[in-house]
């Protein structure tokens, strides 16, 4: 059956804005439609340029990826992708689908519409982080439910792929791995749901219907027309995302999903769909509850302790109490496991009664402890802590409960008076990590404390910045009306301490006065501050809740 002409321009234009045809070369041999609109020039002035020149460069690896992914006729997109700044007089993003016929002589058609800037990730190359991604799988499933779309959860390993890099020239390297970021983005919903796990792991959220094994095709095909690294195994395994489960039974189960996949690879047991996630997670959870139930009990943990010191004189003011699992890392992992299954408030429990033998052992120490916004609320912990710091009035003035914003504290009111309680029996109380977190002020203009601590970020930049000094003059000033002493974190050069010191926060907190050590320890003498950074759990540059 013939179509005349204007019917397929007419079917065409019912879903896009701006037809274009790029030829083999490059460069765009046939533009129809709102050109000016989208691109900023008419249809004539955009034939003979080229089509990459017209794409926003962070973005040009996505568009590369779309065009030579399209064979056989199959359609690659829709992506959504950004107009360089040259071709437009305001930032313009476009939704793009692509054709390549066989018989249109390596040409291919390339349908343009009007579409909100994507949002991309903060890794490289605009690939998700892992908490993003988990955030985003979440809201593309729960958005898909509404519209009926089906999708699912791509794993993609490209086992070798480090190694083989690194063979390659520093400029290829480059080039190589942002290749693989936009084929990975052109394969994902909207492109820009992909994320990069872990060392040659990867994640993308698609359209149901392709099989993994053509994913895997695809991908290989685009990564050999960038360099040879014949020697990586490409490999996919997919879960559907369809189901009745709940927000929060997606976040789990898509978290569990994305664990399986980081430890076993696409060879472990990868879930087939959601249900199966869930479910597997549920059983997954119990049994990490169980242990993590018995290691809080049992106290199986150790505590290490890093020095607070009086910026105006440098002598040892306290030190924090920092909790650290096995030979792990960062305790952040089994933190977030306490608070999700209900732990968190045992956990607490336990570490301050592990850092009251250093209080019964020396008469001098003065400890800080960690406490989540859950815990604050409890009476059961208020009673129990004020019960024991009541009995032993030698520790009066020497203890202080840090008040995390990891979990959010629904009940201010209540709070402040279980901080009043704590304060009643010679017990400071300060708030970590202010700035962080969007209730901050809230917290400050609601609760009775004694100390602010500043978060790390806004002392990192704070000698670089005239925004971040004036932030922490102006907080400093605040806090001082209020009665309230400030700390800051992160204070890792003499720079950075003589910037809070004129800025005039009180105390100070970070590798230049010593990492945390197994027991109480003396900061650094000022005098060896001016040295290379001493070996410590805290890596330069991080930051660690509760650890």
């Amino acid at each position: 059956m013939q179509i005349a002409p204007h019917r397929l321009l007419g079917f065409a234009f019912a879903i896009a804005d701006l037809l274009i045809e790029v030829g083999p070369s490059g460069k765009i041999t046939f533009a129809v439609g709102a050109a000016a609109v989208l691109a900023g020039d008419g249809e004539r002035q955009l034939i003979g340029r080229s089509f990459m020149d017209c794409i926003e460069p962070d973005d040009q690896d996505l568009v590369w990826a779309l065009i030579n992914g399209a064979e056989g006729g199959q359609r690659q997109g829709p992506a959504v992708a950004r107009l360089a700044a040259a071709a437009s007089k305001k930032p313009r993003a476009f939704a793009i689908s692509i054709c390549k016929l066989p018989q249109n002589d390596g040409a291919v058609s390339c349908a343009l519409s009007r579409a909100a800037a994507p949002k991309l990730g903060r890794g490289e190359s605009g690939l998700h982080e892992r908490g993003d991604f988990e955030g985003m799988t979440r809201t593309l499933m729960e958005t898909a439910r509404a519209s009926g779309e089906e999708l699912e959860l791509s794993f993609v390993e490209m086992d070798g792929l480090t190694k083989a890099a690194k063979a390659l020239p520093a400029q290829d390297q480059s080039k190589l791995k942002s290749r693989i970021a936009g084929a990975l983005r052109a394969q994902s919903h909207g492109g820009a749901a992909a994320a990069k796990l872990d060392e040659d792991r990867y994640a993308l959220v698609r359209s149901a219907g392709e099989s993994a094994e053509a994913l895997t095709e695809r991908l290989g095909r685009l990564i050999s027309l960038t360099a040879d690294v014949s020697g990586v195994k490409l490999a996919a395994s997919s879960m559907a995302l369809s189901g009745d489960a709940s927000a929060s039974q997606i976040v789990r189960a898509v978290r569990y999903a994305l664990d399986d996949f980081i430890e076993g690879g696409v060879d472990g047991a990868v879930p087939g769909n959601l249900q199966d996630a869930v479910t597997a997670q549920v059983r997954h959870t119990l049994r990490k509850a169980s242990a993590l139930g018995a290691m809080v009990t049992e106290k199986r943990f150790k505590l290490v302790f890093q020095p607070v010191v009086t910026l105006a004189s440098g002598a040892l003011h306290h030190h924090e109490v920092l909790v650290r699992f096995g030979e792990e890392e960062s305790p952040f992992p089994m933190i977030r496991m306490a608070e999700e299954l209900d732990l968190i408030e045992q956990l607490d429990l336990a570490v301050f009664e592990r850092a009251t033998e250093q209080l019964e052992g020396n008469n001098k120490v003065k400890l800080a402890v960690n406490i989540s916004g859950r815990t604050i609320t409890s009476p059961d912990f208020i009673k129990q802590v004020t019960t024991l710091v009541k009995a032993k009035r030698a520790w009066d003035g020497r203890m202080m409960f840090e008040l995390t914003e990891s979990a959010h504290i629904d009940d201010l009111s209540l709070a402040d008076r279980h901080i009043q309680m704590l304060r009643e029996v010679g017990c400071h109380v300060c708030l970590d990590d202010f700035g962080a977190g969007a209730a901050s002020l809230a917290y400050l203009q609601q609760l009775s404390l004694d100390v602010v601590k500043i978060d790390g970020r806004y002392i990192r930049e704070l000698q670089h910045g005239k925004r971040e000094s004036t932030f922490i003059k102006h907080l400093v000033q605040m806090c001082g009306d209020l009665g309230v002493k400030t700390l800051a974190e992160m204070v890792e050069t003499p720079q950075v301490e003589d910037a809070v010191r004129r800025a005039g926060v009180d105390f100070g907190q970070g590798y230049l006065y010593g990492a945390a050590s197994e027991t109480p320890s003396a900061p650094i003498s000022a005098s060896s501050r001016g040295g290379p950074s001493p070996v410590a759990a805290r890596r330069v540059g991080a930051k660690e809740t509760w650890g």
